[in-house]
């Protein structure tokens, strides 16, 4: 199969609230970046994590080629974790064409809210 998707994409909208029904990894409130590599070699990402006040924050991503990897912003912790109860936005700069959804489980409350929407891509 050909590569598909694009080498940049962006998510404006990014926020991990604190809160959570239950400490079970299912129901934890997060963010997460769900990429898809459908090319023939591996994906080599930078992750950039922008704030409104200070600098941004630069993570190494990889997926190996003909494969997805469902990253929970939550998750990431080298060089930081990104901080909980903030507003931030994310770059993904990959070496191949790759394609990028974001998601978001906000469980603060009982009536679990759940948020999906492809991100902007560009080449």
């Amino acid at each position: 199969m050909p590569a598909i998707g694009k080498t940049r994409w962006a998510i404006p909208e990014g926020y991990i609230p604190s809160e959570s029904i239950s400490q079970h990894r299912a129901l934890l409130s997060h963010e997460t970046a769900c990429i898809l590599n459908a090319g023939e070699r591996d994906a080599k990402i930078r992750l950039s994590v922008f704030f409104a006040d200070r600098e941004p924050v630069h993570y190494r991503v990889s997926v190996p080629a003909r494969r997805t990897l469902h990253l929970r912003f939550n998750d990431l912790k080298d060089p930081e974790p990104v901080p909980l109860d903030t507003d931030y936005a994310s770059v993904f700069e990959s070496d191949v064409p790759i394609v990028v959804q974001h998601t978001r489980l906000d469980s603060r409350r009982a009536e679990i809210a759940l948020l999906s929407t492809v991100a902007y891509g560009e080449d």
